[in-house]
């Protein structure tokens, strides 16, 4: 799977990066989205609910419009994954997920502002704690 990806308004603090492609990732579940204008950036993304099936976005509907979303089916939620160097946790972002329209391949990162959600959700130990019989 690779999709052509525009994102108007960049990835917080990438904000001059507009066109991507996402693609399968080798490493599944996870998601590559890779910069079409810079080879040497790219990030890995992760469905939210695998690991959050709680996980719920209070987005208003004129944040949405301006990358053209009709309808709740029109919708991918991913969340930004960070792998640091030093062997630690690996992290979701929840507090900012990237929207996709999956009709048009528009997207944009919303930042939430939901005590519930932080940028540092450990993958694994929730996981391990929505999914005590590690059924996956």
């Amino acid at each position: 799977m690779k999709q052509h990806i525009k994102m108007p308004e960049g990835l917080l603090g990438f904000e001059e990066y507009t066109e991507f492609e996402l693609s399968d990732s080798e490493y599944k579940p996870f998601m590559v989205l890779q910069s079409t204008q810079d080879v040497n950036l790219s990030f890995f993304l992760i469905d939210p609910f695998l690991f959050r099936p709680d996980y719920e976005m209070d987005i208003d509907d004129e944040i949405l419009s301006k990358i053209d979303i009709q309808a709740p089916s029109d919708v991918i939620v991913l969340a930004i994954v960070t792998i640091p160097s030093d062997g630690s946790s690996v992290t979701a972002n929840l507090q900012g997920p990237v929207i996709i329209n999956k009709k048009n391949g528009s997207a944009m990162q919303v930042a939430l502002g939901d005590a519930r959600w932080s940028t540092k959700h450990d993958i694994l130990s929730e996981l391990k704690k929505n999914n005590p019989e590690g059924v996956c």
